[in-house]
């Protein structure tokens, strides 16, 4: 018997936990080939939606925190940036690199994505498809099984580890057909589109570039703050108002030894942290506080009794 058939074919599939990577597991796994997907976590996204969505559908799913390596990419991406500081094509290009080196390191046979041609204009053309295949070190081990039709084909479908037929051959930004195969191949769950990545969101673009600009080597807390609150730069300090209890909470979970905490004595309003501080900066806090606080409205912020929390 040919010890390719004895043997199980192992597939790595990026997998995000929406409609398109999810069914392109489930199109594989109908093939009997053993799919496991693949998520990455990072500074500005994180692996929940596709933890939800392999769990309500039985998908095998192993996560990779490669938050460093990616902030370094989104600091100088090679292709430049999107509508705001979303480097997509480079970001993608990454991932699909670590899930080549997994690959080997780990015997998949091949990777996989939820790519669908001509989906998103920029990064979804046949010239961008073919470049990240190349660039990633991965030609001819690259299978996008929703649209593999239209492509050329891949030494994985030669070699016999896919079958060809059974692949598909979406086009298109229209989802209709992913709609349709949502019954067919017995889907319990996927997200509604939306965001997850907060490099495409504009305001937090700016409070990311200022905080390079401001900061040479930022720790983990420093991202997670860019997340929460009004922000605030006073002679290299950092000021971090929330706006909610939520948030107030969430800053004093990130407070670090050096930092302040600030807060009205008193009176309900927003808490603030205050990184790098001095004398100046705290009087800064101060006045920031009793400014975004409703219960202080009219009161001179000399006035207020305030809290402080140091260590």
């Amino acid at each position: 018997m040919d010890s390719k058939k004895m043997k199980k074919i192992r597939a790595l599939v990026l997998f995000s936990g929406g409609l398109d990577s999810t069914l392109a597991v489930k199109v594989l796994e109908k093939q009997n080939i053993d799919v496991t997907g693949l998520a990455f976590v990072s500074y500005f996204f994180d692996d929940a939606k596709a933890k939800i969505s392999a769990d309500k559908n039985n998908i095998k799913m192993h996560s990779v925190d490669f938050s460093w390596m990616h902030c370094e990419m989104v600091k100088r991406p090679k292709r430049g940036y999107g509508s705001a500081m979303n480097p997509c094509i480079d970001c993608h290009l990454l991932m699909i690199r670590e899930a080549g080196r997994i690959m080997c390191k780990e015997g998949f046979d091949f990777v996989a994505t939820g790519e669908v041609l001509g989906q998103r204009p920029m990064s979804q053309n046949m010239r961008a498809l073919k470049l990240i295949e190349k660039e990633a070190g991965l030609e001819g081990r690259l299978l996008r099984p929703l649209s593999a039709k239209l492509l050329e084909e891949t030494s994985v479908e030669k070699e016999g580890l896919v079958d060809r037929e059974k692949l598909l051959d979406i086009s298109g930004r229209s989802r209709k057909r992913q709609f349709e195969l949502v019954k067919e191949l017995a889907i319990n769950y996927y997200p509604t589109p939306s965001g997850g990545c907060l490099l495409t969101e504009i305001e937090f673009g700016k409070r990311l570039k200022k905080l390079w600009e401001e900061v040479e080597d930022p720790a983990f807390s420093d991202y997670e703050l860019l997340k929460l609150g009004r922000h605030f730069w006073v002679d290299g300090a950092h000021i971090i108002i929330g706006r909610n209890e939520r948030e107030n909470i969430k800053l004093k979970e990130l407070k670090g030894k050096s930092d302040i905490m600030i807060e009205l004595e008193d009176l309900m309003g927003p808490a603030a942290l205050v990184r790098n501080h001095d004398s100046r900066t705290v009087e800064e806090a101060k006045k920031l506080i009793a400014g975004y606080s409703r219960h202080a409205k009219n009161k001179n912020y000399h006035q207020l009794e305030y809290k402080i929390s140091e260590g």
